[in-house]
């Protein structure tokens, strides 16, 4: 990736110039926004496409209300969870029957840990970063205590773990960008450092996928899951996906034997037996509504080039970051996000002991944002709606509000119960 060196632009005028010049401007003209309202919460959940109401309409009228059980071959509901899994696996550098759409992320994580440690069966360590998502540590402890006999999840600091690794280590659990710092891993670099120990490896790609470059088939990645409702825009609830290795599914028993997951469905046979490929992680019936919007929003992102959404979106998170520190400083912020570009995702994260009610400051000036407790405030940055524009009004607004001091409205004092 070219650095940015003649970076960022000083004005606004200059913005408005850049957001004209924008290859993605387009883009932005195919997600439905309020007007007035600057969004940076797409690391949580993604704006909605246009196209997505009329294709779901159609799927909910024709498919289910005229073809009714017949849309499972006639529609293509069948094929669905592999169909928009291939189409998920060009945007992450995955072979075709590498990826499939189903469950929530913490289902897949369960399946897929699982896997892995019957895949290592004299060792017993899951490694993790200190500090990832709590949620893949909650899958991995439940595992853990359900294996017993000396099954342990050990949980270092980011710097530690390549040092980490050891003989014991079955599995490599972690987040490609932190969710709370919007860090960035070296994905190739710490898969290789595992494999190098015996160690397999298994990403969690929902605050990269659709955003940022990947190339997990010639990383050699062995698992992988992602979230299909943040930077993919798949909606609120939006399964999930999940991703192995073309050489280690002959291989993969996973714990959660389903229907769907049957070499074959359809006969009811009383005895399981897995299907071939990566239908063999299925379970249940797909969720062909949030399949339907999940891929309809595919279809949009696959229109551009990933390169172009991850060269914007480290343009915006530079044009952030050098006004913040210019700007903002003095006000007791600090950027916990890293300044060196290859090492950081698609969100600037702050750092304020007040970022509570300044959050909720910003939201009613109009920018909405997020919190995470204790002390961090998040922007997330998704390039295929979010203008440079945006960007500069944003920080605009923000110091506008540390210096009148509006956070300390008794307004923002309570904390809501949803953070």
């Amino acid at each position: 990736m070219t650095q940015l060196t003649a970076w960022p632009p000083r004005t606004r005028a200059d913005c408005l110039a850049l957001d004209q010049a924008d290859p993605l401007a387009a883009l932005r003209r195919r997600f439905a926004l309020p007007p007035r309202t600057i969004y940076l919460d797409g690391n949580s959940l993604g704006a909605l496409p246009r196209d997505t109401p009329a294709h779901l309409a159609a799927v909910v009228r024709e498919q289910w209300g005229r073809g009714l059980i017949r849309s499972w071959p006639a529609a293509g509901w069948i094929d669905a969870p592999r169909r928009v899994g291939d189409k998920i696996g060009r945007l992450i550098g995955a072979r075709r029957g590498e990826v499939v759409v189903c469950d929530s992320v913490s289902v897949n994580l369960y399946k897929l840990l699982a896997a892995a440690l019957r895949l290592r069966p004299r060792r017993r360590t899951i490694l993790c970063e200190a500090g990832d998502f709590p949620t893949d540590r909650y899958i991995a402890e439940g595992l853990v205590d359900r294996l017993g006999d000396g099954y342990r999840l050990r949980c270092v600091a980011p710097t530690r773990l390549a040092a980490a690794l050891d003989r014991d280590t079955a599995v490599l659990l972690l987040s490609h960008v932190n969710y709370r710092s919007g860090a960035m891993h070296d994905l190739a670099g710490l898969t290789a450092a595992a494999h190098r120990s015996g160690t397999l490896v298994l990403w969690d790609l929902s605050h990269s996928a659709g955003i940022v470059p990947l190339r997990l088939a010639a990383a050699e990645v062995d698992f992988a899951v992602g979230c299909g409702y943040k930077f993919l825009n798949g909606g609120p609830g939006a399964p999930a996906f999940a991703y192995v290795a073309r050489h280690l599914q002959p291989r993969l028993v996973q714990p959660l034997h389903g229907w769907f997951g049957h070499a074959r469905p359809f006969a009811f046979t009383a005895d399981y037996r897995p299907a071939a490929g990566i239908d063999r992680l299925l379970v249940g019936t797909a969720p062909i509504l949030g399949l339907a919007a999940l891929e309809s929003a595919i279809d949009l992102l696959l229109q551009v080039p990933i390169r172009q959404l991850r060269e914007k979106s480290l343009r915006l998170s530079t044009l952030l970051i050098r006004r913040i520190q210019g700007e903002l400083q003095h006000y007791g912020l600090s950027i916990v996000t890293p300044s060196h570009q290859a090492r950081r995702g698609s969100q600037v994260s702050l750092r304020h002991r007040r970022a509570w009610p300044i959050c909720q400051a910003l939201i009613a000036a109009g920018v909405i944002t997020d919190f995470r407790a204790p002390d961090v405030l998040r922007f997330g940055l998704a390039p295929a709606y979010l203008r440079y524009v945006d960007a500069w009004d944003a920080i605009t607004r923000l110091r506008r509000i540390m210096r009148t001091e509006a956070w300390r409205d008794r307004q923002y004092a309570r904390r809501s119960r949803v953070t």
